[in-house]
């Protein structure tokens, strides 16, 4: 995608922090910082793609966002409000307009329910008219893709593109503003997962919805997303607009995961960074830099100061002490 002029920011996370604490039998232990003060803006309309190896706290701070886990620190911005510390009865309204819609399209779905209840549920949370909530579930239906008559049905009876469908209309039910898609189709074929793109980008154009995209694919990623966001071990070390980040990355990690992507060319394949040693515990992480044990380009300084993210062109930052020098 181009780069895009979007309004004042929907979402404004600063320094959010999500610290798990840890305790042996005969004392504490260092916490588990899961989320370790990440800091991002969401533009109405705008889709952030978040990307990072398994364990950097992707799914992590795509519930935080929601509250569906508790921050430990920082704040979340949502339309100008401080969303973060609010009390569950003060926090209610803002559920209609912050929705997720999750990576395993069955275990999100209540069995029990057929399809038609399952979407009708947040309306009946919410206080809708029995006959208003019934014509907007049908109305729901048509708009993700999925016939009247699949009412009825239970979730084991639809296909898994189908149960995406319908997870993907319940997230609608409420008018949502913000919806967070954790990892919405690595669990479906190829052919479903470019279905359901397209249709969450219809979604987009014609709700103006925003987006949090995770995911592990970095060509869905780059497809879907006006910018994206590179974690790892719980920080955000490299952040930018779609192409400049692809086209240009500046953090070894953000280019050893480019590397990663398959490629025809043999040439191309030859190129792969192979990043040494094992993901760090994120209760104990390296000084400095915590990337600083995998780069292939580390220096002796980077384990005395962590690196803060650094403008580096437009909407381009990233988190590196010789980002400059490596590129």
């Amino acid at each position: 995608m181009s780069v895009v002029a979007f309004p004042r920011p929907l979402l404004d996370v600063r320094d959010l922090v999500k610290h798990y604490p840890t305790r042996t039998f005969w004392r504490d232990s260092p916490p588990v910082k899961a989320l370790d003060g990440i800091s991002f803006t969401l533009g109405a309309g705008e889709t952030l793609g978040l990307v990072g190896e398994s364990g950097c706290g992707k799914s992590t701070a795509a519930k935080t966002l929601l509250r569906l886990i508790e921050p430990t620190a920082g704040q979340i911005l949502f339309d100008g409000a401080d969303i973060a510390t609010l009390s569950p009865a003060a926090f209610r309204p803002y559920r209609r307009e912050l929705q997720i819609v999750f990576q395993d399209p069955y275990a999100s779905l209540n069995p029990r329910l057929r399809a038609g209840e399952i979407v009708a549920e947040p309306l009946r949370n919410f206080g809708w008219d029995s006959r208003d909530g019934e014509q907007r579930v049908a109305d729901l239906f048509a708009r993700v893709g999925l016939n009247t008559d699949a009412l009825k049905k239970y979730p084991h009876e639809f296909s898994g593109g189908q149960r995406q469908r319908l997870g993907i209309a319940r997230a609608l039910a409420l008018n949502p503003r913000l919806i967070v898609l954790d990892e919405p189709v690595s669990a479906l074929d190829v052919s479903i997962q470019a279905q359901v793109i397209n249709l969450l980008e219809d979604l987009q154009a014609d709700l103006g919805l925003s987006y949090i995209f995770v995911a592990h694919d970095l060509a869905v990623v780059r497809h879907i997303s006006h910018r994206v966001a590179v974690m790892y071990l719980g920080r955000i070390v490299e952040i930018g607009p779609v192409d400049s980040l692809f086209t240009r990355p500046l953090h070894p990690y953000t280019r050893a995961l480019l590397s990663a992507v398959p490629k025809i060319s043999p040439a191309a394949r030859q190129n792969r960074i192979l990043l040494k040693g094992d993901l760090p515990s994120p209760a104990h992480p390296p000084s400095g830099c915590t990337f600083r044990t995998r780069c292939p380009q580390a220096r002796p300084e980077c384990a005395e100061r962590a690196p803060q993210l650094v403008a580096h062109g437009n909407r381009h930052q990233v988190s590196c002490h010789f980002a400059e020098t490596s590129a």
